[in-house]
């Protein structure tokens, strides 16, 4: 197997364009790819354009009526069939929609076919993590799901064992739902709770179908949260999880809009403590899936202050060169900023937070903490469907 790490990128991704007025603004990408070579990351791994999904690649997990209702809209965009999920205020049907959509699972599916094939031991495709869109139906800003095509794919070539671990700030109901009664795949978020936050889903009780009990786990968390909170949170159910469901692969969504600067949510998480979940998912997939670890981005709509400042921390911990958080950021990077977006750029990779720290779970809990009954809540709906205590 190669150590070395892959990115995926192909310049068409930035056409994934709902319009001016819409928080999914694709600069966020081209700011994030501008990051990563400011840094000289793109010389510490194979930079690769995967080709866009097939038909073929995208019913493995989309209806063949859907995909056909995005083409339509994709050719005319004034003839969106809404009853899909198009031509709404949250996915706005645009000219290529089909055609860039398509790229971006591509360059998904591309990762993880590469990182099965021992290609690559890790693979980012910052691009993706559209974890919202359901088979039959567009949601959330999302077209198609990336992130369920890649863990269908690698279950098509042959894996039996995915895990998948979310950290949006949304519930990835979109992966949930493709994989709900598969037990090959183990679904974990980590988000805001459903009370407070789009799409009202991700219970702690939500747990797989009767086939596939305890392969679904959602660990819903109050809003306000912040670092020691979020961290705590992931580390009191995720290694446990993972350790005894030991994946022959890790599949990770990173969305970074559960920072205390993203208009859309109501966590208060550092880009600092972004960063260490990051590593903590790289460790994980060296303890328990032989290194092999596909990185996906997702949501984050504070698209200068928050978005590639996190997403370049995620290519360097895949890379094998961990960017400190305190270092400098280059002033070519912070002008072109400025030039496309006229707003100021932040000047280091740190909110100023690092180190962060969190009391452990083994060390006990609060009954009457919010966020230890929402670990509790969680650990105690799974665990015991796993063999394991809660």
């Amino acid at each position: 197997m190669s150590g070395r790490a892959q990115l995926m990128w192909d310049e068409a991704v930035t056409g994934y364009d709902f319009g001016p007025d819409h928080p999914m603004d694709p600069v966020r990408l081209a700011l994030t790819k501008h990051l990563v070579d400011a840094f000289g990351l793109d010389k510490d791994v194979e930079v690769v354009a995967a080709k866009p999904a097939g038909e073929s690649t995208l019913r493995l997990v989309h209806r063949e009526d859907y995909i056909d209702a995005v083409k339509a809209a994709s050719a005319d965009p004034g003839a969106a069939d809404g009853a899909y999920g198009i031509g709404t205020m949250d996915d706005p049907a645009f000219a290529g929609m089909h055609e860039v959509s398509a790229t971006i699972a591509g360059q998904s599916v591309g990762a993880a076919e590469a990182v099965w094939r021992g290609e690559a031991l890790h693979a980012v495709n910052f691009t993706g993590g559209l974890h919202h869109a359901m088979p039959g139906g567009a949601s959330g800003f999302c077209i198609y799901n990336d992130a369920s095509l890649a863990i269908a794919r690698l279950l098509e070539l042959g894996a039996e064992r995915v895990a998948y671990v979310d950290v949006d700030v949304h519930h990835g109901d979109g992966v949930q739902a493709a994989f709900w009664e598969d037990p090959r795949v183990l679904t974990i978020s980590l988000h805001e709770h459903p009370r407070t936050l789009f799409p009202q889903t991700g219970w702690p009780e939500e747990t797989g179908a009767e086939s596939a009990e305890g392969s679904a786990v959602n660990l819903a968390l109050p809003a306000g949260t912040g670092d020691a909170g979020w961290l705590r949170a992931f580390h009191a159910v995720v290694p446990e999880l993972i350790a005894d469901f030991r994946p022959q692969v890790l599949v990770t969504q990173h969305g970074a809009d559960t920072h205390f600067e993203d208009p859309l949510a109501h966590l208060a998480v550092s880009l600092d403590a972004q960063r260490a979940v990051q590593v903590a998912c790289h460790d994980l997939a060296h303890r328990y899936a032989d290194g092999r670890w596909v990185a996906l981005g997702g949501g984050g709509y504070a698209v200068v202050e928050v978005v590639p400042r996190s997403w370049t921390h995620l290519v360097g911990i895949a890379a094998g060169r961990e960017i400190t958080p305190e270092t400098v950021i280059p002033e070519s990077w912070r002008q072109e900023v400025f030039a496309r977006t006229r707003q100021l750029a932040p000047g280091r990779m740190t909110d100023g937070r690092w180190p962060v720290s969190f009391a452990e779970w083994e060390a006990g809990y609060d009954p009457a903490d919010r966020l230890d009954q929402a670990v509790l809540a969680t650990r105690r709906a799974v665990f015991p469907l796993r063999g394991l205590l809660a």
